[in-house]
């Protein structure tokens, strides 16, 4: 007897989901502990995507995937890392006043492309010691330094320090001066304000949240209205972690709705600009669709018509107001999965079934981009995976699936705390949570 079309879906979910987890298996340093951005052969680490990876061994311990000791082994080499990593103002430092460069050489953490002293990308790196000291709570010795570390870790980083004398936070610091940009408006700094407002030691005061959420900008799109952010990504990030279902800030409370109801109007919003498809791009459909932040083809290229355009290589693509140049996240779908399972799994469907090619090793590209020739229906694909993509599906699919990174991060103080300085009240943050000396 065949099975069922549910069957055949969980099943299909599961290879994917495993798929994806085995991303950090393959490109993990054994020394370091530190996670490659992509999948091509030199790259160097993301903090990023390291703090996704650490997130993602909860996960494999409970599917079977990986023993705890295996895990907690990899774990703790990595968080022993940066404990001991160079630290200061010289320019091929790992990181300086607990903040990391957001590039790191994968076999000594040194930084690499001249990048930024990046507060979101530790942001999501010290979200993932979180997880980490959240769920390895064992009595063993290896366990026990996990969470004390992890605890180290998040009490260093220096939050009111890159707010540099401002009253939001600052996208980075190069070396000798402060990036001029500010993290403004709705963005995936939510979970940076979160942390930063919590922390034991340099919290940073309150009425930056509000500063924060000044510019948010709340629009319609047909007949949604909505929290505007273009790129699907920023929908997804903060929720990776933190479960905003029931519980609302300042800002949600006057609209009526929360940030998870927000992500379902901006799932919407992607499939109807997707079946509108303004700039008459292949393959776009209601159930076709995912513009967010990834690389893309560059220069000028044939299109399927004859006629030729230049693309924009990466770019936060979004809708419905751009950029928009018909490349396509094909995991994108996947990763909303915990929001609205009808999208998800039709997306998914749609995707495999119209390019069958885009999965390698059962893993999806970072983006493909049918309106341009090539040899297949796919057009042009993205020759790398990456890890913030792979690590975004293993938390958003077991989220659907069981919860578990939501529970963990509901009992952890810092997300608790900082949500309360926030502003943040209702649902289950209205229940009693521990105290806030633990991480």
């Amino acid at each position: 007897m065949p099975p069922s079309p549910d069957a055949s879906s969980a099943a299909l979910v599961n290879r994917l989901h495993r798929s994806a987890f085995d991303y950090f298996r393959l490109h993990t340093h054994p020394e370091t502990g530190l996670v490659a951005d992509t999948s091509l052969p030199g790259s160097p680490s993301s903090i990023a995507t390291t703090g996704f990876g650490l997130s993602s061994y909860p996960v494999a311990i409970e599917r079977g995937w990986m023993s705890r000791a295996e895990a907690a082994a990899i774990v703790l080499k990595t968080l022993r890392f940066f404990e001991g990593c160079d630290t200061g103002s010289h320019p091929d430092a790992t990181g300086h006043r607990g903040f990391y460069y957001h590039f790191l050489a994968m076999h000594d953490g040194r930084r690499v492309w001249h990048s930024e002293l990046s507060t979101i990308d530790t942001a999501l790196l010290i979200a993932g010691v979180l997880t980490a000291g959240a769920y390895f709570d064992g009595s063993d010795p290896a366990e026990t330094e996990i969470r004390d570390t992890a605890r180290e870790l998040y009490a260093r980083v220096d939050w009111r320090w890159a707010m540099n004398k401002g009253d939001t936070l600052t996208m980075g610091w190069k070396t000798n001066r402060f990036i001029r940009h500010r993290w403004r408006g709705y963005n995936e700094a939510l979970l940076l304000y979160i942390l930063a407002l919590a922390s034991p030691t340099h919290p940073i005061p309150p009425e930056s949240f509000a500063a924060y959420t000044a510019s948010y900008q709340w629009l319609r799109y047909g007949e949604i209205d909505y929290l505007h952010a273009g790129p699907l990504f920023i929908h997804l990030f903060s929720h990776a972690w933190i479960d905003f279902d029931g519980i609302h800030d300042a800002y949600m409370r006057e609209k009526g709705i929360d940030y998870v109801e927000n992500t379902r109007r901006a799932i919407r919003i992607q499939r109807a600009y997707a079946r509108d498809n303004p700039h008459g791009y292949i393959g776009y459909s209601d159930t076709v669709w995912g513009l967010t932040a990834c690389d893309g083809p560059s220069a000028r290229r044939r299109l399927r018509g004859g006629h030729r355009q230049h693309f924009i290589g990466y770019s936060a693509r979004g809708a419905p107001f751009g950029p928009d140049d018909g490349t396509l996240a094909p995991w994108a779908a996947l990763s909303c999965l915990p929001f609205d399972r009808e999208a998800a799994m039709e997306g998914l469907d749609a995707i495999l079934a119209t390019y069958p090619n885009l999965l390698s090793d059962g893993r999806f590209p970072g983006s493909f981009n049918p309106t341009i020739i090539g040899p297949t229906a796919e057009g042009w694909i993205d020759e790398r995976c990456v890890g913030l993509d792979q690590g975004l599906l293993v938390m958003m699919i077991e989220n659907a699936r069981s919860g578990l990174i939501w529970r963990l991060m509901r009992d952890s103080p810092p997300i608790c705390e900082g949500l309360r300085r926030a502003g943040f009240s209702g649902g289950w943050l209205s229940a009693e949570q521990p105290a806030s000396s633990a991480a």
